[in-house]
């Protein structure tokens, strides 16, 4: 028997995408634009809500704000819909869910890393002129401007005071001279992971030399269902044989186009994992 996830619904759906009420302004490029591309190309309808002024009926409903907080009026737009992705993902500052926080006074003497307690160091809120108007984020343009420190004694004292910022234990995944840290990509239940390397300790965007497949660690998928988050990416690292989330991402940016066929297919698939969250096809019984 055929994957039903895999085949398109007979009778075609209505796919809404809920962005912020600003997001229209500003130009930026998302996986779920790709995604959107391939469920047209099924034969869909999909459809872009700016904001919560207008409800449009749809069969399923993807919750697509790029903050690290979602409005509560957001997520009670979306229950009004029958079906839901990330209905339940609210908040996804690291102070959330981050299990290597450090605070004043902790007896820790290892290397530790400071950061923008908000998502990708707190661009998306900048970008849509939602910055907290006081703070210490616009100094980190992007998380490889993150500061590591040998110590927490090293930390300067103002930075335990600015709620902006997170103090961690620096765990990296090192070996063989390089470090690594891995990205777990994900609708609904189907998942793929990727290691990436770097010379550099801060794994991102242009420090990375090298990319490879591997299989995701088990306690990450126990941690984005314990979440109940439906789509994104986790980033991680698995240190002493330990898997440490680092970053929560419910908004994954578009990937860079390619010839790949095999790649395009895996994210075909991907893009049709939507299809398990439709209500039975009446088409498909008659």
């Amino acid at each position: 028997m055929s994957d039903p996830a895999l085949v398109p619904p007979l009778t075609p759906r209505t796919i809404a995408i809920l962005m912020h009420e600003r997001q229209a302004a500003v130009k930026r490029d998302y996986l779920v634009d790709m995604f959107a591309d391939f469920w047209r190309e099924d034969g869909h309808r999909v459809v872009y809500l700016q904001g919560v002024k207008e409800f449009v009926p749809a069969d399923v409903l993807i919750v697509h704000i790029d903050l690290s907080v979602v409005p509560d009026e957001y997520l009670e737009f979306a229950r009004r819909y029958p079906a839901v992705l990330n209905g339940d993902v609210k908040d996804i500052r690291k102070s959330t869910y981050s299990r290597l926080l450090l605070h004043r006074g902790d007896a820790y003497e290892k290397p530790v890393i400071v950061k923008s307690n908000l998502n990708y160091a707190g661009l998306p809120e900048r970008v849509l002129g939602l910055a907290p108007p006081q703070g210490s984020n616009p100094r980190f343009r992007s998380p490889l401007d993150y500061r590591i420190y040998p110590g927490l004694q090293a930390v300067p004292a103002w930075i335990f005071d600015d709620p902006d910022l997170v103090v961690e234990r620096f765990l990296p995944e090192f070996s063989g001279g390089e470090y690594h840290m891995r990205a777990m990509g994900f609708l609904g239940d189907s998942y793929s992971c990727l290691q990436m390397t770097s010379k550099f300790p801060i794994v991102n965007g242009s420090s990375i030399i090298r990319v490879a497949e591997v299989e995701p660690h088990p306690d990450i998928i126990a941690i984005k269902r314990a979440t109940r988050f439906d789509y994104g990416k986790f980033d991680y690292v698995i240190h002493e044989g330990q898997a440490y989330l680092l970053d929560m991402n419910k908004t994954v940016g578009k990937p860079a186009p390619t010839d790949d066929a095999e790649v395009q297919a895996g994210r075909r698939k991907r893009a049709r994992e939507l299809y398990r969250y439709f209500t039975p096809d009446p088409a498909a019984s008659s």
